[in-house]
């Protein structure tokens, strides 16, 4: 079964950062694509940005130049560094995985974790 673990969400100040990490565990595929994605109230769920086994990115406008996706495979974890945040950047972070060879376009991800809060303020 596959496990997703989210954390280093946070509060922080305008122009801070936080760096989320997605413990994941339970499976041994070596290909597949994983993905940030967030929902603030109200609104719907968006991808942040993904990254595939092969170790492409892909992000999306609003992360661009201020957002890094990245893995660590000796630690299946992913990981987020979020930098310059904006007040629009407060919702619910969840990372997501498919045992797919491609992120994009979008696949639907069959894993999900239960999310970290990020809340920045200005």
């Amino acid at each position: 079964h596959v496990h997703l673990v989210e954390s280093g969400g946070g509060s922080v100040q305008t122009g801070g950062s936080l760096r989320l990490a997605c413990a994941a565990s339970g499976y041994t595929y070596s290909i597949y694509c994983m993905g940030w994605f967030r929902q603030a109230p109200g609104k719907e769920r968006e991808e942040v940005a993904n990254i595939d086994s092969d170790g492409s990115t892909s992000y999306a406008d609003s992360a661009k130049g201020r957002f890094t996706i990245s893995q660590d495979n000796a630690k299946n974890t992913l990981y987020l560094q979020m930098n310059s945040l904006k007040p629009e950047d407060t919702a619910m972070y969840y990372c997501a995985a498919v045992f797919l060879s491609y992120c994009n376009p979008p696949p639907d991800f069959a894993y999900w974790g239960q999310g970290t809060q990020v809340t920045v303020s200005s």
